[in-house]
């Protein structure tokens, strides 16, 4: 059994399984938690790693979902050292179309739910000689405003002051807390809103470093941030998005624009 032991939702595709497949590649345990069934199960098989991975089918909305994957957890393993909270949802839709049904949603998804998850573990690791490391996913959106994404962007921006929060509450108990900004990064979810001509304009035009970011971009950060060389990190926002916050939106060669 691994002397290290990460609790990650949204485990089963895109950047949560990105984190996942880095822990288990340094030596974690994992407890893998989505609230898709059959894709956590495809995801399971293709890890092939036995007992090193629990699967939990669980809802962060419904705290005694997320308390029953904890137990299973320390039943197993004895404690929690690590969380990744990644689950969230984005819709694209304009200010004015939003229905109060959406915008609940996913506040309750991205915002609440890691509210719930970070509560419950914070709970476990606050009991734990050795503390924890807790790293929230907010975006580049929480940090600055997308167009067609104000609920998203909304319950990002919220993710990043409930983790200088969570720091400041949690540091007694020897918690770190940090949240991980993404910009554009290549994923099941971006593929499915996303066209190529979008996905090459941003490249393009909107990224200094000139490509798009992959979910092991975002992965290594996870671990670096879990790790003893950030033993001096707790409160604070990193952002990843290839230089595109860092600028005014205009590349070094994009004016005057080519025939």
């Amino acid at each position: 059994m691994t002397d290290k032991v990460l609790f990650v939702t949204g485990a089963a595709r895109g950047l949560g399984k990105a984190i996942v497949e880095r822990f288990l590649q340094d030596g974690y345990g994992v407890l893998a938690l989505d609230s898709n069934a059959e894709t956590l199960m495809a995801a399971q098989s293709e890890w092939g790693v036995g007992e090193q991975v629990i699967t939990a089918v669980a809802d962060v909305r419904q705290r005694d979902e997320i308390q029953q994957a904890l137990e299973t957890a320390v039943t197993r393993w004895g404690h929690i050292d690590v969380l990744a909270n990644v689950a969230g949802i984005a819709v694209e839709e304009e200010f004015l179309d939003i229905q109060p049904d959406t915008w609940q949603r996913i506040i309750d998804i991205n915002l609440t739910g890691v509210f719930n998850v970070a509560q419950i573990v914070a709970r476990q690791m606050a009991q734990q000689e050795n503390g924890g490391v807790i790293l929230n996913m907010s975006s580049k959106n929480g940090v600055t405003a997308e167009v067609k994404y104000a609920h998203y962007n909304a319950s990002k921006a919220g993710i990043i002051l409930l983790t200088q929060s969570m720091a400041v509450d949690l540091a007694k108990y020897g918690i770190r807390v940090n949240a991980i900004a993404p910009g554009y990064i290549v994923t099941p979810l971006s593929q499915g809103m996303d066209s190529p001509e979008f996905m090459e304009f941003y490249r393009s035009q909107l990224i200094p470093l000139g490509r798009l970011g992959e979910p092991k971009d975002i992965a290594g950060v996870f671990a670096f941030l879990a790790s003893d060389d950030a033993r001096f990190i707790t409160g604070h926002t990193l952002v990843i998005d290839g230089g595109q916050l860092s600028h005014d939106g205009r590349l070094l060669h994009s004016f005057p624009p080519k025939p």
